[in-house]
């Protein structure tokens, strides 16, 4: 089944830059000697912009399309035309294997309203003799605000940071972990990958989820092929998650550099008793050599007679302890780029 449209829009917002961009300058204010061809120019642009917003509709991928619903009570439905890919000429319609006869019907062409959420679904065209099912179509929606993007509810946002889409890295190898959270949803799918498509240099894993409680964390490996850890980092990774709650499409963005993702893993520490020196090593994650790519440390020491911290930095892997039992935590980042800080390590003492 395909659906009549004048364009394939793909990912973007209600109105894409390079029109956007058109718009702007066709509005600019024009000079005195302004001649009635820059002004008929920017009319039919406003008019093309009006033509657009009326055919907001685009594929998703094979036989799935999504729908940029205004989401405001006075903004008209969308109207979609489905056509039936078959040769049979006697056809019936049904929308998620059901019988559907709201729309209008002319041959094998079905026009339907698209406003809500009801309005999305399978829709189906079956031989009318033997009930077959010759070619189907999803309607996905897409909640569009007033600013022209889409609206978000099925992501939960993160504190630290305050993000949807947190994506993190243990080293320079070009391998990074993206994260996100949504309420316990057995419903919801999602899928990541580049921004750029299946042109782009970054791959991802399918999604891991792990409950706790009400809320479910999703977490996906990347790899960005060909990255060189030596080398100066020029174009951002561009990261694109899409979730779809049955017939609700809604996607969240990531734009970053590796060195502005590291956190390296906690260091591994040791405690040497004879002469209350504690010494750690670099996490065995982290890039090497660790010359090219040295780490900075905080220790944290309590003092178990008196209840209190202490908090070290240091560039060297060792600390030694005042006399009294104490307990000992350390954490590194990157030296030379400030990253995020590790975790604290296990207990060194």
């Amino acid at each position: 089944m395909s659906l009549l449209m004048g364009k394939d829009f793909g990912t973007r917002t209600l109105f894409p830059p390079h029109l956007r961009a058109k718009l702007q300058l066709q509005l600019q204010p024009e000079a005195p000697q302004a001649t009635m061809s820059h002004l008929l120019c920017a009319l039919l642009s406003l008019l093309s912009f009006a033509a657009l917003l009326e055919s907001a509709q685009w594929k998703l991928q094979e036989n799935v399309f999504v729908i940029d619903s205004r989401w405001d009570a006075e903004a008209p439905a969308t109207a979609v035309e489905l056509s039936c890919d078959s040769p049979e000429e006697a056809v019936l319609w049904r929308k998620d294997s059901s019988p559907f006869q709201e729309g209008k019907q002319r041959g094998k062409t079905l026009r339907v309203a698209v406003k809500e959420l009801p309005d999305g679904g399978n829709y189906s065209c079956v031989s009318q003799e033997s009930l077959r099912v010759l070619s189907s179509s999803l309607l996905l929606i897409a909640r569009i605000g007033p600013d022209g993007t889409i609206l978000r509810d099925i992501l939960k946002s993160f504190q630290e940071p305050n993000t949807f889409l947190k994506c993190e890295a243990k080293n320079y190898s070009g391998v990074f972990t993206c994260s996100w959270m949504t309420e316990n949803n057995p419903h919801v799918k999602f899928t990541i990958r580049s921004l750029e498509g299946p042109q782009g240099d970054v791959s991802c894993s399918t999604p891991m989820a792990v409950t706790e409680g009400a809320l479910t964390t999703y977490t996906a490996q990347c790899h960005k092929e060909n990255f060189c850890p030596f080398a100066e980092e020029h174009q951002p990774i561009d990261i694109l998650l899409e979730a779809i709650d049955e017939v609700l499409y809604e996607n969240y963005t990531a734009s970053f550099f590796i060195r502005d993702i590291i956190k390296p893993d906690p260091p591994q520490c040791q405690h040497v008793a004879t002469n209350g020196t504690v010494t750690w090593t670099y996490p065995r994650t982290w890039s090497t050599p660790n010359s090219y790519f040295p780490l900075t440390f905080k220790v944290k020491v309590k003092s178990t007679r008196r209840h209190r911290y202490q908090v070290y930095d240091t560039e060297e892997q060792w600390v030694q302890l005042p006399p009294g039992p104490a307990e000992v935590w350390v954490q590194a980042r990157d030296r030379c780029y400030l990253s995020s800080w590790s975790s604290w390590s296990s207990l060194c003492r």
